[in-house]
């Protein structure tokens, strides 16, 4: 389908018109009737009867011409009647002046009559604007022939005067209605992104929290007889992370809920990665023994910046219990100059196609969910890189680095050379991660 360049456009829901709809129509107005009693150079010439030298100023003339206002007025509500009404008035008056020869006229194109046609063009449709625009013409004719250049040198600039407003107002048309469009794409688009980010946090929510309580309420159900002590431990595992996972989605569920009312109470901050401490003792008491090591010096992080970092870690940690099998974990933390990386690996053999970068996020189609996904959407988003994959030595490792922006956080430059003697070295920050 072929573009419409003469798409409907409505009067913009108007019922009366607007405050620059009528200073419009009281200057266009104020101009023609300025060009009816001044036409030549000698100034005003009033009617001394008929045949007199310079009888072109009449009484009715300048009625005709004061009445342009009136149709002005409503141009962008009703826009053919009023070409029609202001081609009318435009005819009467040039009639009149045929029909009163003196001083010539000099050569004009009425201003009422250029914003009538333009209004055309812009808001009507096709065969309204093409029949507006040959009405003009032949009108504007009638006023070149008692003018003292050349009919055919004015006549010509009439014609290609009228088809260049005829241009303007559809090019303007065309370009408001590609900035339309523009809009709604961009508002498209704003949706999709909102409807990604929201996907990604329920899975992350989902399937962290889900996969803990599973794996400890069957760790509760196998040691409930033989050891009822660590059995009471999953159970209130497990009642943690069902607590947790409730807190986030109602978090969740508050944006979705949220409107420009203020709230009566502030919400609580994502987590971020002063949360990955818990992450790894939740994955100790889910049976994946699991290690922290912090590298350089902690400091704030933009809260997206956090969240990601925490939802990368809680995301590897989450296949990790899935599919390593029996395996040690462990989480690395590196605060460097101008970024952050994370890294989690583990040492299980696992299952090969569930643990392999397919698997791990390839989509419903492959089975493996929607997790490496998610990762890449929020490295993406940070301009980051992520790497997912085997490691040489056995196991599997995700890999993220995410630069900071200039000015992330206060005393960067002034630390930077602290965090690297740290990572010269060697000084690190270990949690144990096992119960």
């Amino acid at each position: 389908m072929g573009r419409d360049y003469f798409p409907p456009v409505p009067p913009e829901g108007r019922t009366r018109p607007s405050r620059g709809d009528v200073v419009l129509a009281v200057v266009a107005t104020a101009v023609e009737v300025l060009a009816y009693l001044f036409p030549g150079p000698a100034g005003p010439t009033i009617s001394t009867g008929p045949g007199g030298v310079g009888s072109r100023v009449t009484v009715s003339g300048v009625v005709l011409v004061a009445l342009f206002v009136v149709p002005l007025l409503v141009r962008r509500l009703h826009p053919v009647p009023v070409l029609g009404a202001v081609l009318a008035l435009q005819l009467a008056v040039n009639l009149g002046v045929a029909a009163d020869p003196g001083t010539p006229m000099t050569h004009s194109y009425g201003a009422a009559t250029a914003i009538a046609l333009y209004t055309a063009a812009r808001y009507a449709g096709p065969r309204a604007v093409a029949i507006g625009a040959a009405a003009c013409v032949p009108v504007q004719w009638v006023r070149d022939a008692q003018g003292a250049e050349p009919f055919a040198m004015t006549a010509t600039l009439d014609a290609v005067f009228t088809a260049a407003i005829v241009a303007l107002g559809l090019g303007v048309r065309q370009w408001k209605l590609q900035l339309d469009i523009n809009r709604r794409l961009l508002a498209d688009h704003a949706v999709a992104e909102e409807r990604r980010r929201i996907a990604r946090e329920l899975h992350d929510i989902v399937a962290h929290h889900i996969t803990t309580m599973y794996l400890m309420s069957g760790g509760a159900r196998a040691t409930l007889d033989r050891a009822p002590e660590t059995a009471r431990d999953a159970l209130l595992t497990l009642e943690e992370s069902g607590r947790t996972a409730l807190h986030e989605m109602r978090q969740l569920l508050g944006v979705l809920r949220s409107t420009d009312t203020p709230e009566e109470t502030p919400s609580e901050p994502q987590p971020g990665v002063d949360g990955i401490e818990r992450l790894v003792a939740d994955a100790g008491a889910a049976g994946l023994p699991t290690e922290l090591h912090v590298t350089g010096r902690p400091r704030p992080l933009p809260m997206t910046v956090g969240l990601t970092l925490y939802r990368i870690v809680q995301e590897a940690l989450t296949n990790a219990r899935k599919h390593a099998g029996p395996a040690r974990a462990t989480v690395r933390l590196a605060y460097l100059e101008g970024r952050v990386t994370v890294e989690v690996t583990d040492d299980g053999a696992g299952a090969g196609s569930a643990r392999a970068p397919g698997g791990l996020g390839g989509g419903a189609a492959a089975g493996g969910g929607y997790g490496l996904l998610g990762m890449r959407e929020r490295i993406a988003l940070h301009d980051g890189t992520l790497r997912v994959g085997s490691r040489a030595e056995g196991g599997f490792e995700v890999v993220a680095s995410v630069p900071l922006p200039v000015g992330a956080y206060e005393g960067d430059a002034h630390e930077s050379g602290r965090h690297e003697a740290d990572a010269h070295d060697g000084a690190t920050h270990e949690k144990d991660g096992t119960r």
